[in-house]
């Protein structure tokens, strides 16, 4: 067994790998750009390198530079992680070529599975289905417009060389084919270097079944069983759980044989997983589940897998590198209860899932689970890398067991000041829908109106009663002014004088104006409602429920369900967020680059069309028309790097 490896990465998957090569005893690496120098894997390496500047052009994806790292620290072996460099074939090569171990499959085998369309071509030979659709050589405009009819809308338009959903596009009227295949051929060169596409049926309940399998140098292969992934937003990952719901014995079966099929047909070694698409439409059946591609690395989602077989696959990649065969045979490897893992991202539900940004000033994780992280609390959360900030991970006997835990870990978590999705995580998991099992891909669309955050009565309670404490503490029986408390000033408190002790506590919960008569009891404060309701040091019990809080300059921070509730004086709230102005401003979320600009000056424009396409944290963003209207400026070119808050356009109502 080498001593000593250096992760080719960042964030939670290099601060994961870490874990398992500290518990064997291995010396750990660390690389960095200079965004991340304070950054958790940082700290928790043995030893750390500066590779470059933020951009990951300049530093995580510059495979010369990591080299470099890995010789000047001495060490013996690379892992790639997911993501940036883990399915460059040419840097795994490279790797080899300066003696070092490669912690992945043969270069060989991440070429043949590389580029969606020849491992399609790959998999047909195989005897493995795949979904219909073409990925042929000719990349002409006027070939994919009549291919995309072929095959019949809706259809699927991705980046051969994509992933993560970048690149992927659905059209469901060929009249938004071109703007569609615009947009996947500008993603895809942006985050792969080729803009490449193809295009395949589109199934109209679609689950995303997945293999987890591994090989080693030896001539092995087995699999971990499936995962299912079908809750997807934009064709990204949201919850992930082993197994998957409604799998019978005969589907698995078939779905984990192709897997092997399609492992063996490369001579793959290392950990890997083959995705499938599956028709859910009338539940799922072994002739309607087809390869979709293969993942020539590890999973972001692969603790599940973990969790339910009792494997770290990191060991198992360490020791299969250096030469070992796989520890367990086929008939060892056994399913145990259920596993479900939440994908906590940087992002604001309630504004178009926009990524956030920014200092991580309170960041609370939920106890008794495994929590993947690559941040803390006073750390940073970047515009440069992915906004994936931890993932929730929980293992119970039965999948009704493990949603339950996984609704109670999501409304545990407290973020402030950026935005997370932790209340839509809880919505998600505890919408009847998926309790019962029904998802696809398509669920978070179609159920998008109940996942919206609701008002919150317990919130109301539990805000009230921190204020009519703290006015509690300040009122002055001679006089009817008291000075705002400490912790929450310019907060508005009444109190009625020769009169039964009283307090009346009046706030603004996330702009909206709330009022309660507060009375004090021997142990706390009753609210108006007659429920029980205690202060703690950083918790108020509202009722039976425990909530944090967080104070600031004018007010406080209320985490409720998973959302960060912002209590403010009372007071009336003026303006509208940026991206989307009543007044037809239309201004960056976030800082980022033009990619483009659809319309110009004097274009007549209609509510929801998109004004300015910005690219952000590796994705692109659409500014749209707030209403109907005539285009009155447009403030920024394709190429401009702009800055949060900076007018992209005008529109002017027709009104």
């Amino acid at each position: 067994m080498f001593k000593s490896v250096l992760v080719a990465n960042r964030g939670e998957i290099a601060c994961r790998v870490f874990r398992t090569a500290k518990r064997m005893g291995i010396r750990t690496i660390a690389v960095y750009s200079e965004a991340d120098a304070h950054a958790l894997h940082v700290r928790e390496a043995d030893e750390a390198v500066l590779i470059g500047p933020a951009a990951a052009r300049e530093s995580y994806l510059d495979g010369a530079k990591v080299l470099a790292a890995a010789r000047a620290t001495g060490a013996e072996a690379i892992h790639p992680g997911y993501g940036f460099l883990s399915e460059n074939a040419e840097f795994a090569e490279a790797v080899t070529a300066a003696g070092l171990i490669w912690i992945g499959p043969d270069p060989s085998s991440i070429r043949a599975m590389g580029l969606k369309d020849a491992a399609k071509d790959l998999m047909i030979q195989a005897d493995v289905p795949v979904t219909p659709g073409y990925q042929g050589a000719d990349q002409s405009e006027d070939t994919l417009t009549a291919e995309a009819a072929r095959i019949g809308y809706p259809v699927l338009i991705k980046a051969v060389a994509g992933g993560g959903g970048k690149g992927m596009k659905r059209v469901d009227d060929p009249a938004d084919f071109a703007a569609g295949l615009a947009s996947a051929k500008r993603e895809g060169a942006a985050a792969f270097g080729d803009d490449r596409v193809l295009i395949e049926r589109y199934i109209t309940r679609p689950r995303h079944i997945e293999v987890q399998v591994f090989g080693d140098k030896h001539g092995n292969v087995v699999h971990l069983y499936e995962r299912d992934c079908s809750l997807q937003r934009r064709h990204q990952k949201v919850i992930e759980e082993a197994p998957a719901p409604g799998m019978s014995e005969a589907v698995r079966a078939a779905v984990t044989g192709a897997a092997i099929k399609a492992a063996k047909a490369v001579n793959y070694v290392g950990a890997g997983t083959i995705e499938f698409i599956a028709d859910a439409s009338d539940g799922l059946k072994a002739d309607g589940v087809w390869f979709m591609e293969m993942n020539t690395r590890l999973q972001v989602e692969h603790p599940v897998t973990e969790s339910v077989t009792g494997v770290d696959l990191v060991e198992w990649q360490f020791r299969v590198a250096a030469g070992e065969p796989i520890p367990l045979k086929q008939d060892q490897i056994k399913l145990n209860g259920w596993a479900m893992e939440a994908r906590l991202y940087a992002e604001d539900p309630a504004n178009g899932f926009l990524p956030s940004i920014g200092r991580l000033d309170h960041f609370v994780m939920p106890e008794g689970i495994r929590v993947d992280t690559g941040v803390e609390q006073g750390g940073e959360v970047s515009q440069f890398y992915d906004p994936m900030i931890a993932k929730l991970i929980v293992h119970e006997d039965t999948r009704e067991a493990a949603a339950a835990r996984l609704v109670e870990a999501a409304g545990e978590v407290e973020v402030w000041p950026v935005k997370a999705n932790a209340g839509f995580l809880k919505r998600c998991l505890e919408h009847p829908r998926f309790v019962a099992g029904d998802v696809d891909t398509g669920f978070i669309a179609a159920e998008e109106a109940d996942l919206r955050p609701q008002p919150s009565n317990e919130a109301t309670l539990a805000a009230l009663t921190l204020i009519a404490e703290a006015a509690a503490e300040q009122v002055d029986t001679q006089a009817d002014r008291f000075s705002p408390w400490g912790g929450h000033p310019g907060l508005s408190y009444g109190v009625r004088l020769n009169a039964a002790p009283q307090t009346t506590a009046y706030a603004q919960i996330d702009g909206v104006a709330v009022s309660a008569s507060v009375a004090p009891v021997e142990t706390g404060w009753r609210g108006s409602e007659g429920a029980m309701a205690q202060v703690g040091f950083d918790q108020v019990q509202a009722g039976d429920r425990l909530f944090g809080y967080q104070t600031l300059d004018d007010g406080f921070v209320l985490f409720v369900d998973g959302e960060a509730r912002r209590v403010t004086r009372h007071r009336a709230v003026v303006g509208a967020g940026a991206g989307a102005a009543s007044d037809g401003s239309l201004r960056a979320p976030m800082p980022g680059k033009i990619v483009a600009t659809p319309v110009k000056a004097g274009d007549a424009v209609a509510k929801g069309q998109p004004v300015v396409v910005l690219e952000a944290m590796k994705m692109e963003h659409a500014l749209t028309a707030p209403f109907d209207g005539v285009v009155e400026s447009v403030s920024a070119s394709v190429g401009d790097q702009v800055v949060d808050g900076f007018e992209l356009a005008r529109i002017k109502s027709e009104a």
